[in-house]
Formats: structure tokens, C-alpha cells, sequence
């Protein structure tokens, strides 16, 4: 099914397993972290978890596995393994052809629950940084995903109303952040784009 993109003004993007399929080296990251601290890996789980900065990663696996650290230090240690990997992962093809496709012509955002330091470098070392009306990252807010606020800022800082804007994501924190948002939600689900709408009547 095509998803009609013509409604919306601007375009938000997660950014990492929806622009770009970094879930591989954030899983390889927790998983060096996990040995480091001696607690159980669970990468599903941990999939599941996505979507939130790392140090709230770390709040719930402590939570989970009754730790007795300091969740800042199990993040800090977490994104010195995940910036010391080689790769960090390719363009997911279906919603970079729609960034490449759409820029020009509608305003372009990320949204994303990584740190402001490592979604630049990111960003910057893909060489789309620049593509980007509005880069939005947990450093930037004070709620987090399924809160609706990393979204609203972005629609914000790019001028367009919440309700001309159209969320792209991967994980139901996101969805649910931006159904919370007012705002329609395609998800990439195995490489294809489904449409979830904001609520019957919301167009």
C-alpha cells in the first residue's frame, strides 16, 4: 500500500533503527556493557527499550536485575563501547529514499532519544547533518519518549503545526510519543512503511 505523504509539511525522523539501522551496534554496545557490570544481556528486551536515552536504559536494567550502580556510569561506559565500534550501521533504504525524495520540498527533522554528542557525530559522519531543518535529541528535553515533547519541539523549531506533520519511527515508544503528539505515525516494520494514524478523524 502507498502511504500518501502530500498533507504534511514536515517530515520527523527517528533516527536510529529508522533512518539509519544502528540497532545492530547499540545491541553490540549493551551487550559489552552488560559483561562489563555482570548483569544478563537480553537483546530483545533491550530492543524493546530503544527509543529512550541510555542512562533511562540503564534506570530499568538496574530496576530488573536489582544492580547496585550508578545508571550514568553503566551509559557513560555503554557509549564509549558503542563510539569505539567501526560502524554504526547503513540508511535504512525506505525512508532515506523519502528524505532524498522530499528535501526541498518539505521541512526535514530528527527526533531522536540519543544524546545531542552522538547523533552529530552520527549524523555528520553520514554526511546528512546539513539535510536537517531541526535535529532534536533527549539532550534537548526534559521528557522522553512515549512523551510527546521530542516531536513538538521539533515541529516547533521548523514552524510547522503538529497536525501537518508526520512521524517516522520503529518502536511503539515512538508511536505512542507521537499519537501523543497529535501527529500520524509510519512505521518501519522489516524494511516496509506502515501507516498508523493519529485517530479516525484526525484528517
Amino acid at each position: 500500500m502507498t502511504i500518501d505523504l502530500s498533507a504534511y509539511d514536515c517530515f520527523i525522523f527517528d533516527m536510529d533503527g529508522t533512518l539509519i539501522d544502528t540497532m545492530p551496534a547499540n545491541l553490540a554496545a549493551w551487550e559489552k556493557t552488560a559483561n562489563q557490570f555482570g548483569f544478563p544481556f537480553d537483546s530483545d528486551w533491550t530492543y524493546q527499550l530503544s527509543g529512550q536515552p541510555s542512562a533511562k536504559m540503564a534506570m530499568q536494567m538496574i530496576e530488573r536485575y536489582k544492580l547496585n550502580h550508578d545508571p550514568y556510569d553503566i551509559a557513560k561506559v555503554k557509549m564509549t563501547y558503542y563510539l569505539g565500534l567501526e560502524s554504526h550501521g547503513d540508511f535504512i533504504e525506505s525512508t532515506y529514499s523519502l528524505l532524498r525524495q522530499y528535501h526541498g520540498e518539505k521541512k526535514m527533522a530528527i527526533g531522536t532519544g540519543s544524546q545531542r554528542k552522538s547523533a552529530m557525530l552520527l549524523l555528520k559522519g553520514k554526511g546528512v547533518a546539513h539535510l536537517f531543518d531541526a535535529i532534536i535529541t533527549s539532550t534537548d528535553v526534559s521528557n522522553y519518549k512515549p512523551a510527546p515533547d521530542t516531536f513538538l519541539l521539533a515541529a516547533e523549531r521548523t514552524g510547522i503545526e503538529p497536525e501537518k506533520c508526520v512521524v517516522f519511527e520503529d518502536t511503539e515508544l515512538g508511536k505512542k510519543a507521537a499519537h501523543a503528539a497529535g501527529m500520524d505515525c509510519v512505521m518501519v516494520e522489516s524494511n516496509n512503511l506502515v501507516f498508523y494514524p493519529f485517530g479516525e478523524g484526525s484528517r
